[in-house]
């Protein structure tokens, strides 16, 4: 952690008390020192020619880490009279409290990376954060991401890394020594594994041991429910949509109640854990693996002589005419609206945002799904599962999960669908018990209309 992180982790007590009183001395100072529209463009432009330093503050993973050193040395080098210094902070609540006290204490970094979706409306976005909505670089932007950074119509960052899908892993050679076909509707996915269980093999590996695992199925369903209703995520979060109620999103609790009715699950669901899972569709004893696209290292690491024979699909509903994909969307770059420096800030974004910032991000760090970008290309090196995804970006066929366009997501979700899994609860009972599990969220939240 740098000095100026550890200092204000030190600080923090004290800075969240005087939140309120600083965030309005960090609004003063934007009028003063973020607005350049007054500038002449001869100004603008001398001021551009300037060796500038921005600052940038981004997660202290590794990961983030080789990214951001990735982007800023391409950056710098096709920008070389600006340079772009570095800081890490911590993941977790910790690190959340850190973006926070130093938006609220007016000492934010000009450029930092923070969460897409609901996370980044706890920001305060039109205080604290510079509108981007009109930057050019916009328009090379996948419409489905600009939803997770937006507030009130506006937008406020570009997009940093790659997605992640929630979809079906697939056995593509048991999938071939049957005949089967990708299934774009439920039904057909249901027949295929049918079909599966007849010839002896697992059609659906359940890992139910690592109960997170046990959501897919409704998560990865979210394109389905908003393709139905695309005004449920607004509905949901003001009360006037339910799960149980809603015929779309209580279809997605269904779902896992059917394949637990049909036995499509292997036996010993309820003790295998996630790293088995992948096993058994790496070696064919199970032919459907309902999964984010983040297990691709996993099984790259452990099973690469067979990476060639797993594919993935979107979770298919009941019409193929919607077929599309659930999509987990990356963090976004944002620029602090009292930054000096908004120019050169806005140059950095729009370079990540470019196919040369795509390109220089995928050196950096290998993508566990399509880049929100238009027409940006995958390096050849991913996993054929990864590819398998851009069909749904190259059709405009995605959607953002629930999560990132709402800010409601209960916390026993996970104990509710292994229970559908196991057959302990039907898909309507584990809908209505899911309701009054958002709903204390909700209230926590202090969200209106609960």
């Amino acid at each position: 952690m740098s000095k100026k992180t550890t200092k204000w982790v030190a600080a923090m007590s004290t800075s969240v008390l005087l939140a309120g009183v600083l965030a309005g001395c960090g609004t003063a100072s934007t009028s003063s020192s973020g607005d350049t529209k007054g500038q002449s463009a001869d100004s603008s432009s001398k001021k551009m020619d300037e060796k500038v330093t921005i600052s940038l503050l981004i997660g202290n993973t590794q990961d983030s880490v080789n990214l951001a050193k990735g982007v800023v040395a391409a950056f710098e080098k096709k920008y070389p009279n600006i340079h772009v210094e570095q800081e890490t902070r911590p993941g977790g609540i910790e690190g959340d409290n850190i973006i926070k006290t130093r938006l609220a204490t007016g000492d934010m970094s000009d450029v930092f990376v923070y969460n897409s979706g609901s996370l980044m409306q706890a920001l305060n976005p039109e205080q604290n954060l510079l509108d981007l909505t009109n930057e050019p670089f916009q328009a090379n932007i996948i419409d489905s991401y600009k939803p997770t950074v937006s507030s009130k119509g506006k937008i406020y960052a570009g997009p940093i890394g790659s997605t992640m899908a929630g979809g079906w892993f697939y056995n593509k050679k048991i999938y071939a020594d049957l005949g089967l076909s990708v299934p774009k509707t439920w039904a057909e996915l249901m027949a295929n594994s049918e079909k599966i269980k007849a010839a002896g093999i697992t059609p659906v590996i359940g890992s139910y041991k690592d109960d997170w695992t046990t959501q897919i199925v409704v998560l990865a369903d979210y394109y389905n429910v908003q393709a139905a209703n695309p005004k449920f995520a607004d509905d949901y979060t003001a009360n006037k949509a339910k799960f149980s109620t809603d015929p779309a999103a209580f279809r997605s609790f269904e779902k896992l109640e059917e394949i637990a009715k049909k036995g499509y699950l292997n036996k010993d669901f309820l003790a295998t854990t996630y790293d088995s899972g992948m096993k058994m569709l790496a070696e064919g004893k199970g032919a459907q693996y309902p999964m984010l696209s983040l297990a691709t290292p996993v099984l790259e690491q452990n099973f690469p002589d067979k990476m060639k024979d797993i594919g993935f699909f979107a979770q298919p509903g009941d019409t193929a005419g919607t077929n599309g994909l659930t999509v987990w969307m990356p963090d976004g770059a944002y620029i602090y609206k009292a930054t000096k420096h908004a120019e050169q800030a806005k140059k950095f974004v729009e370079f990540i945002a470019s196919s040369e910032g795509i390109a220089a991000q995928a050196a950096a760090s290998k993508p566990s799904g399509p880049y929100p970008i238009k027409g940006s290309k995958l390096p050849d090196n991913v996993a054929q599962l990864v590819k398998d995804m851009s069909t749904y970006f190259d059709g405009n066929k995605t959607s953002p999960a629930l999560e990132f366009v709402s800010p409601i997501k209960g916390s026993s979700l996970a104990q509710i669908t292994t229970e559908v899994g196991a057959a302990i609860k039907t898909g309507k009972q584990a809908a209505e018990v899911y309701d009054k599990d958002v709903e204390k969220q909700a209230k926590q939240l202090g969200l209106q209309g609960w």
